[in-house]
């Protein structure tokens, strides 16, 4: 039950639809999957302190905006907060860069 629930978790983060499966293969691939979830999750808590809950809620808040011009669309990350910076450095993630992408017009 807390494997599913750890997977409903992160499904829900990555909102996706709910998936019912009928073929043995896809079971199994779906129970590996929710304990992959609750692996991750719960190395994240153990590396952090944190609750799975509170680190979303805070790594939720991090956005990249998207700006357009008429020279291109340059893709650029929101300031970190310190919360995110040290969830990050513990869970020994590099951030994205500031400015992430820039698509130019040609």
């Amino acid at each position: 039950m807390e494997v599913g629930r750890a997977f409903r978790t992160l499904k829900s983060t990555l909102e996706l639809r709910p998936i019912y499966h009928r073929k043995d293969e896809r079971i199994k691939a779906h129970v590996l999957l929710c304990f992959l979830a609750l692996v991750l999750a719960r190395i994240a808590e153990g590396q952090t302190g944190l609750t799975w809950d509170k680190i979303r809620a805070i790594m939720e808040r991090m956005h990249l905006g998207e700006f357009q011009s008429k020279d291109g669309r340059p893709l650029q990350r929101a300031e970190l907060t310190p919360e995110q910076s040290n969830i990050l450095k513990k869970l020994n993630i590099s951030p994205l860069p500031k400015l992430y992408r820039i698509d130019l017009k040609g």
